[in-house]
């Protein structure tokens, strides 16, 4: 329904349209109204007399089609044709109602103070015809003053509640923007993690063919002058790139973060240190192997012992009392890795399987993402959570 408001609202001329039947409808009753009184009139009213109060009619309520627009300019031509009228000698409540929407308008549409010297300038001249005017009663101008009085009050009502739900509506727009900031800026800051400890893989390997050219360049000289000469070139390469890897390094780190050593990362084979450490924090995990372990690229094996170390710190975080299980599935394309729990779970993820807070999580999909695997993460039924996470052993981008 706020969709189908929305689009009525910014249907082009929708309030020209509405405002000109409104001023239509108006000329209409007022006309009625005033040819009631020229029929009931004694003596007959003179023709001149006649013309002109219908042309004060039109005056009177067909300039509201503009009342959005022109508020205060269509009230004064509103009051200025009543007097009008009253000075011809006719009754002004012949107009009818018609001078209720300026009012409601320019409360609604103007500020404060224009809106209450437009209502005090309507009720000194409606106070001025009823003093000029002989046999009306009293009690009926201050019946049309309150009335009059309450369409301001509308107008006022409606007019704050409009720039109350612009107001809402602008502060909903910016913290719909400042929520998909931190989102990016989290997907960055966890982009740019995963970018530091490739680097390191990257690095550590190159460090070791440095290592191993260097000793094959010293060891070839029972060998081929040629292999001499590709051992000293793979040495001085490999050298070149480590340096300006560790250039890119620190352009990626930011200020006081502490240097990364060449030592190799962690990889699944360091489970068995990872759960010690998460056993000392009180949670009991069982580790199930299934496949045959086998060697992994650096960066798959680097990512399956985050995301399980990722998953397992949220379990200690947010399951409560809990035991988890890791599963470790190894095959010939890929490997798996499958954390699950019967705690009392985590927040769950979005309608399109991703989980929008959280940087463990978004950590966890970026790594996925860089090798082109799958990522499953949600609650279990009944209590628990799951993070299932498969990492090809080859590119396999889609």
């Amino acid at each position: 329904m706020r969709r189908v408001a929305r689009r009525l609202r910014r249907l082009r001329g929708g309030p020209w349209l509405f405002d000109s039947g409104l001023a239509l409808v108006a000329a209409g009753l007022s006309r009625g109204l005033f040819a009631e009184l020229v029929d009931t009139a004694q003596p007959a009213l003179p023709r001149p007399v006649v013309a002109l109060g219908y042309s004060l009619v039109l005056l009177h309520t067909l300039p509201l089609a503009a009342r959005r627009r022109f508020p205060l300019a269509v009230l004064g031509t509103s009051v200025a044709s009543a007097l009008a009228f009253a000075a011809l000698g006719l009754p002004p409540f012949f107009l009818g109602p018609a001078i209720l929407v300026p009012v409601y308008t320019v409360a609604a549409y103007c500020g404060r103070r224009a809106s209450l010297a437009s209502l005090a300038a309507v009720e000194a001249a409606l106070a001025a015809v009823q003093l000029t005017r002989v046999g009306v009663e009293t009690s009926a101008w201050v019946q049309f003053a309150l009335i009059i009085g309450a369409a301001w009050l509308l107008g006022r009502f409606v007019g704050d509640r409009r720039v109350y739900a612009a107001q809402l509506e602008q502060r909903t727009a910016e913290l719909e923007q400042a929520r998909e900031e931190l989102a990016r800026r989290a997907v960055a800051e966890e982009r740019l993690r995963l970018a530091r400890e490739l680097h390191d893989v990257v690095a550590h390997s190159i460090s070791v063919i440095a290592v191993q050219s260097g000793v094959g360049a010293h060891v070839a000289n029972a060998q081929p002058k040629e292999a001499a000469k590709a051992l000293a070139a793979i040495e001085a390469t490999s050298r070149v790139a480590l340096t300006e890897l560790r250039r890119l390094l620190g352009v990626l780190r930011q200020e006081g973060e502490p240097q990364g050593s060449l030592a190799p990362v962690p990889g699944l084979a360091e489970l068995d240190s990872l759960l010690a450490e998460v056993a000392k924090a009180g949670l009991a995990v069982r580790l199930r192997v299934e496949g045959t372990p086998s060697p992994l690229p650096a960066g798959v094996d680097l990512s399956a012992y985050r995301i399980v170390q990722e998953a397992l710190t949220n379990v200690v975080k947010h399951a409560g009392p809990a035991r988890a299980q890791v599963m470790i599935r190894y095959s010939d394309r890929d490997v798996t890795v499958e954390i699950t729990d019967d705690g009392r779970g985590a927040a769950a993820p979005t309608g399109d399987g991703r989980v929008a807070t959280g940087h463990g999580l978004i950590g966890m999909r970026e790594r996925v993402a860089a090798f082109g695997g799958d990522l499953k993460v949600g609650p279990e039924p009944g209590n628990g959570f799951r993070v299932a996470a498969r990492l090809p052993l080859a590119a396999d981008r889609r």
